[in-house]
């Protein structure tokens, strides 16, 4: 089970921003935990520490391509007087048999490849004459190409000291170190090191499966022709875009007309693919306010503990929300209001947080900080609602984009941070130093 049951409704209680988030982060449990292959854990939760099985690198190799020598017969070597030393073959990443190295002796090694016994360190080919009798070199010729390179006397123009250019065993991670903790996100960095300590596999919570669907007959498709009256559906792309932002595997739905019961068959149509269902639209108290309508009383129908609740919050913007569980599984669902702002914020606050606990993380919130309000002039909140502003945040001080209207679209866009006014608050100076969401 995903979920819990959500608190009762209670319909004459006007809720706070934090009463509804916690009956949400209350409600909503994270999804337990598969094994995958690498490729497909990217993104997910780590559940369990990795510890190191074999060291990184697993041998002492060359970091460079040059010559394996030891210390003593490079000693004092310069363009001048350059140590003249034997070469005993090649040595090559991934070469299984080494050369010995002996006094006088140098073993010609490409990067990567395992420091030769004998050997003490590496000079690189440049401070050498690549074996051709000559001043210094630039490269090496290719084997194919120049297979006696691999053979007869190199000049060594410079000193080097011990181990140098070479990687020691074990300098990146030792075998019995842990390599990622429990909690971590897999992204490439991560799965690269998991590969190169040689696991195949790894255990994580799955990324959630979020199902956005929005709900208008007013709503077309971007890029076909509006007819009167008719709006673009951007609710739902940008849902889906935030919510595959959090984490998550995000499905959109198209948009799906004023009709009870073709929005109900719609959502039980998506919820084979879901972990969490988000609405947007038909959540407030008009006459074709159909979220409400169709799932209102599913919970009469549905296995006990389903049952979506539809409350109003001391919010601006996004009052109306609706949450609760639907379906044999109780798969969590979100009802947010449809203006496209009060939509994306009530996605900031109660849905990533959502989707985040779904994955299993710790810290499921965005970072806050607080800044110095930057305003021609004072801004004006409703008296006993959380109200949240669009704003830029730039070292430490915030400006307000657009106005509150919860329609402004191109105000969103340009905004990477909320601004907060809290519910005790009416108005906020210039200056004054302001509570701040950073959405980057």
């Amino acid at each position: 089970m995903s979920t819990a049951a959500p608190r009762p409704a209670d319909q004459d209680h006007l809720w706070s921003v934090d009463e509804h988030l916690e009956d949400i982060l209350t409600t909503v449990r994270p999804l337990e935990p598969i094994e995958l292959q690498l490729l497909d854990a990217q993104g997910c939760v780590l559940v369990d520490d990795v510890t190191v099985a074999v060291s990184l690198p697993p041998f002492d190799n060359s970091s460079m391509d040059g010559y394996a020598v030891r210390v003593a017969d490079v000693a004092g070597a310069s363009e001048e007087f350059p140590a003249v030393l034997e070469v005993v073959g090649d040595v090559a990443a991934g070469q299984a048999e080494l050369l010995h190295v002996g006094p006088g002796q140098a073993a010609r090694i490409m990067t990567g490849a395992p420091l030769p016994p004998g050997a003490e360190t590496v000079v690189p080919v440049e401070w050498t004459d690549g074996g051709l009798g000559e001043g210094p070199a630039t490269g090496m010729r290719a084997r194919s190409l120049a297979p006696e390179g691999a053979g007869g006397e190199v000049q060594v123009h410079r000193p080097a000291e011990a181990r140098a250019h070479v990687r020691a065993m074990g300098s990146d991670v030792k075998a019995g170190d842990r390599a990622l903790r429990a909690g971590t996100v897999l992204g490439p960095s991560q799965i690269a090191l998991l590969a190169a300590i040689g696991r195949g596999t790894v255990r994580v919570r799955p990324r959630p499966r979020v199902v956005v669907m929005s709900t208008g007959s007013e709503l077309v498709q971007p890029g076909e022709a509006l007819g009167s009256g008719q709006i673009y559906d951007s609710n739902s792309f940008s849902l889906t875009a935030a919510a595959r932002d959090a984490g998550a595997i995000a499905y959109r739905v198209g948009a799906v007309a004023d009709d009870a019961e073709t929005l109900r068959s719609t959502i039980e149509d998506q919820l084979v693919r879901a972990d969490l269902m988000v609405t947007t639209g038909g959540v407030s108290v008009g006459a074709y306010d159909v979220v409400k309508e169709a799932l209102s009383h599913v919970g009469d129908e549905d296995e006990a503990g389903s049952g979506i609740d539809f409350r109003k919050l001391a919010m601006q913007p996004g009052k109306p929300q609706g949450f609760g569980s639907i379906g044999p599984d109780h798969t969590p669902l979100l009802a947010l209001p449809g203006n496209p702002v009060s939509s994306y914020v009530s996605f900031e606050m109660f849905v990533r947080p959502a989707i985040r606990t779904l994955m299993g993380l710790e810290d499921v919130h965005r970072p806050r900080t607080t800044a110095t309000l930057t305003a021609d002039k004072a801004l004006t909140s409703p008296k006993g609602r959380r109200q949240f502003l669009r704003g830029t945040y730039t070292e430490g001080e915030v400006r307000p984009v657009g106005g509150a209207g919860s329609h402004l679209i191109a105000a969103l866009a340009q905004a990477d941070a909320l601004i907060v006014v809290p519910e005790d608050v009416e108005s906020v100076e210039p200056g004054a130093e302001v509570e701040v969401v950073l959405l980057g």
